[in-house]
């Protein structure tokens, strides 16, 4: 990792701290001139209790004593909060048994929207596939701050095809400090390295998360990954744009009012 993807000046960021503003959470780029949101994935079991909640399974768990109350500081989370079924940080496929549920595909079955209008990509989403507040035990929802692997994947090699010098094509690569566990603005984590060598930076040993930020060094299109939403916006050329919303793997959507 050391090798393939050294550490450089935190001032690699500068640039995006201008045209961006605050970075705590990731550098949210405007459209350079274009831009995308390509969604995280989600899961379904083929075949699952869909009648159950996360949390109503955890608080059943908790009656029977094959689970412990969560308890900091004196107070019982599991009394006070919803196991919603959410993750934060990296994920992939969960293996035989389940399959990808596309966003429009569950857009289509509860009526609500892939994303309501004036929001983001997140927790605030399909409002009606919940049960006061939790997902069913057979849907693995998408994670918060990081694409899932496959998409992760997917992205890094549609990004080579549309970049001039393909996998030799110069990246850096921006984590945000909530994912390193400390708040230090003068420190800032970046790292650079090839394009083509990307796929490694997704397993990154400091953190559980892919990074932040991506670009290319000729700023030509930048990726953010907010640490709070479930979907990586692409700023670049429409030409990148167009491939990532006509992709058959990748699901990706325009959101007007987050251009």
């Amino acid at each position: 990792m050391s090798s393939l993807w050294p550490l450089v000046p935190s001032g690699a960021t500068d640039w995006l701290l201008e045209l961006c503003g605050d970075g705590i959470t990731g550098f949210m780029p405007p459209a350079m001139p274009d831009a995308v949101w390509v969604l995280n994935a989600m899961h379904e079991q083929e075949q699952g209790p869909v009648d159950v909640s996360y949390h109503e399974y955890h608080q059943a768990r908790l009656a029977d004593g094959s689970a412990l109350p969560h308890i900091v500081a004196g107070l019982d989370l599991d009394a006070v909060g919803v196991a919603t079924g959410g993750g934060l940080g990296r994920a992939r496929h969960p293996g035989p048994g389940w399959r990808r549920l596309r966003w429009a595909e569950l857009a289509k079955r509860t009526g609500d929207p892939v994303v309501p209008d004036g929001l983001m990509p997140s927790y605030r989403c399909f409002p009606s596939a919940k049960k006061e507040g939790s997902w069913p035990l057979s849907m693995v929802p998408p994670t918060e701050g990081s694409l899932d692997r496959e998409t992760w994947n997917r992205l890094i090699a549609i990004l080579t095809q549309h970049s001039p010098a393909g996998p030799d094509t110069r990246c850096l690569a921006y984590y945000n400090p909530l994912m390193l566990g400390a708040i230090d603005f003068d420190n800032l984590h970046v790292r650079a390295g090839r394009l083509g060598d990307a796929e490694i930076i997704y397993d990154h040993s400091e953190a559980d998360f892919s990074p932040s930020n991506l670009w290319a060094d000729d700023r030509s299109w930048v990726l953010c990954t907010d640490y709070d939403l479930w979907a990586t916006k692409v700023a670049g050329p429409p030409a990148l744009i167009n491939a990532l919303l006509n992709d058959s793997e990748i699901e990706a959507v325009r959101l007007p009012w987050a251009h």
